[in-house]
């Protein structure tokens, strides 16, 4: 009887938890067994596994195997065990000496050639490594993974990455013959270009809300006819934000990797996710039978952006009101929990009516008011209340197409304004001033004697809620950080109020 014990990763929404691949040899009839909650592409690994080691020139054992994936109640999903596995038949059966084995940790799934292919969640896996590290005072391990997995997995600073190519350069390692070189990594870009500001044209007042929604880290509905710009708007709103840190950067970057949507040329980017209005409740906050992140994590620490909003079902719309406050998400299914980060910044647009064309200056509208009234019908108070900036973006004027350049701001030039800003945020309360609570917008946001006076008599003229109370202080605060004032005037409340006036029409 042979036993090889070797060392992988699981994925568990963003965590990742250790997996001792156990393989056993012993002799009887010729099987493999894998045990262990492995998944279908888990199971599927047998054919992999046999036909890249007999590829590879070896000798796949004729005898009774047994691999067990520990520990047994957790999940195990993805061909990332194929590596791990086929190395175990081998050690087990005598064919490859390996030393140190508990030194290394292996991921990868394998081609029929033996060839190593990548595997999701690489950075997931890299950050779990690292942690256990920092908590432990022992030996660090390396991580064997394949070669197009490895400039992703460097951005964690501090691990040992050892790339091969196919099956052979990972035995030849084990054995000494001929050892991995480890990854350096090069300094990663963190050049990143987003679409200009200036290349709007007109649509001041909206620019001038774009600008107020990323210095406090706001959401936004723009309500307009068809045309009006307001896709381009929430195209340059991630060129207005502060540039992401280092922290922010790998945790959105980890999200993306379990989705298998990460691209390193983008890294320390801001994501702009814009799903289509006939995305699911799962493809937007997450779910399937193995939780895998939605838009809303998708988008973490950068923009979520929902064009034609009415058009969304109802339900996928109020899916998105807890993580709106919280800033992540629980996906729960019958067998299995994960949950996923989700601090994203919502911008949604829509037309004033089902035609479009309601309060356009030439364009007459053909909806009658039961029409319309059903229309915006689709978007419940509850939803609308948890939106801090309700905007009117109206048609541009032909005199601002006409021009030859958009005849406003850089995005560079705002984006200066906006950093300011969030710098004031943070050196007084080390957040947004979207993300401020309750306690904290008594601390930081409390208008002067004036602009107490007009907030109460707002609150009573439109019948707004305690929640939007408290959003109008956090956009007013915003707006006075913008202005570089410490007091919140009657000037500042005015404004916020202005943008909680609701959709006109």
């Amino acid at each position: 009887m042979a036993l090889a014990i070797l060392r992988s990763r699981a994925l568990a929404g963003l965590a990742a938890p250790e997996v001792t691949v156990e393989v056993h040899l012993a002799a009887g009839l010729p099987s493999f067994a894998l045990v262990g909650l492995p998944d279908t592409e888990v199971k599927e690994a047998r054919d992999r596994v046999r036909a890249a080691i007999q590829n590879c020139g070896f000798e796949f054992p004729q005898r009774r195997i047994t691999v067990n994936l520990a520990p047994a109640d957790l999940p195990k999903e993805s061909g990332r065990f194929d590596l791990p596995i086929a190395l175990g038949i081998l050690i087990a059966a005598g064919q490859i000496k390996a030393a140190n084995l508990d030194a290394h940790e292996f991921a990868g799934e394998l081609a029929l050639s033996g060839e190593l292919r990548a595997v999701h969640g690489t950075l997931a896996m890299c950050a779990a490594m690292h942690r256990a590290h920092a908590a432990e005072s022992g030996q660090r391990r390396a991580f064997v993974l394949p070669q197009v997995s490895a400039p992703e997995a460097a951005l964690i600073e501090g691990m040992t990455i050892l790339p091969a190519q196919n099956l052979l350069q990972v035995c030849a390692h084990l054995a000494g013959r001929e050892m991995l070189v480890p990854f350096t990594a090069s300094p990663a870009s963190t050049f990143t270009h987003y679409p200009d500001l200036a290349d709007v044209k007109g649509q001041a007042p909206a620019k001038r809300v774009l600008e107020i929604a990323a210095a406090g880290g706001h959401s936004l509905l723009m309500s307009g006819p068809p045309g009006a710009g307001k896709s381009m708007l929430a195209q340059r709103l991630p060129g207005l934000l502060p540039p992401m840190t280092a922290a922010e950067a790998l945790e959105s970057a980890a999200v993306l990797s379990l989705a298998d949507a990460f691209q390193l040329e983008h890294w320390a980017r801001r994501p702009f996710r814009a799903p289509h209005h006939s995305a699911s409740a799962a493809a937007l906050v997450g779910g399937g039978s193995i939780p895998r992140p939605g838009e809303i994590s998708l988008a973490h620490y950068g923009t979520l952006f929902l064009d034609e909003l009415p058009e969304f079902q109802r339900s996928v719309l109020e899916a998105l009101r807890e993580p709106l406050e919280s800033g992540h998400i629980h996906v729960a299914r019958a067998a299995r929990r994960a949950e996923f980060p989700a601090r994203f910044q919502l911008v949604a647009a829509m037309n004033p009516c089902p035609c479009g064309w309601l309060g356009h200056v030439s364009a007459k509208c053909r909806c009658t008011p039961d029409q319309i009234a059903r229309y915006r019908g689709k978007l419940s108070g509850p939803f609308l209340d948890r939106i801090d900036l309700l905007i009117d973006v109206p048609a541009v004027e032909v005199a601002d197409l006409a021009q030859h350049e958009g005849g406003g701001e850089s995005s560079a030039l705002v984006r200066l304004r906006v950093i300011a800003a969030r710098n004031v945020q943070h050196a007084r309360q080390g957040k947004p001033n979207a993300l401020l609570g309750t306690k904290e917008i008594d601390q930081h946001a409390q208008p002067d004697a004036d602009g107490a006076r007009l907030l109460q008599h707002a609150m009573k003229q439109l019948a707004l809620s305690a929640r939007a109370y408290h959003r109008i202080l956090k956009v007013a605060r915003t707006i006075a950080d913008l202005a570089g004032t410490a007091s919140i005037g009657t000037a500042q409340v005015a404004e916020a109020i202005h943008y909680r006036r609701g959709l006109a029409g």
